[in-house]
């Protein structure tokens, strides 16, 4: 089951360019409009979630607990409309490969946090020296995507 959830996760990784790439042409349709872009993105993903909850038979009446939640934990959409408002302004103007380069190192910076304080009741994960490796790795990485080609000019 864990290369199920693994290949899930990477394909969803293979989607992040892509949708920044059709919401920077949506936002042509739009007036250039970056925050419409992605208001209709969302709106789209609205529906097709609401369909997907219907297909499968979710109750919506569970729907009527969410005033008994706290508010911090309604603001996953906003951080989630943040990412998509964020990828569609930022892609056309790094390209994509820069652009996901810094959001993964973000990401990875940010996890290790995660897992380390445990944060928001994410299991805890020391941050071994492996783990700390590879995140040195993957910084390096963010930088040969990104200055890789000058470092070689340079020495050329």
């Amino acid at each position: 089951m864990t290369y199920l959830y693994s290949l899930l996760a990477l394909t969803i990784g293979l989607i992040v360019p892509l949708q920044a790439a059709i919401n920077n042409q949506l936002k042509a349709v739009v007036g250039n409009s970056t925050v419409l872009a992605a208001l209709v993105s969302f709106s789209v993903g609205t529906i097709a979630l609401l369909c997907i909850a219907i297909a499968t038979g979710q109750k919506l009446s569970a729907l009527a607990n969410l005033p008994k939640a706290e508010a911090w934990m309604l603001i996953g959409g906003l951080l989630g409309a943040v990412f998509v408002f964020g990828t569609t302004l930022v892609a056309p103007k790094l390209g994509a490969a820069t652009m996901l380069s810094l959001i993964i190192t973000g990401q990875i910076i940010a996890s290790m946090l995660f897992d380390r304080f445990g944060w928001f009741a994410m299991p805890l994960k020391d941050i071994s020296w492996p783990r700390l490796l590879g995140a040195v790795l993957v910084v390096i990485g963010v930088l040969l995507v990104n200055f890789g080609n000058e470092w070689i000019k340079v020495k050329s």
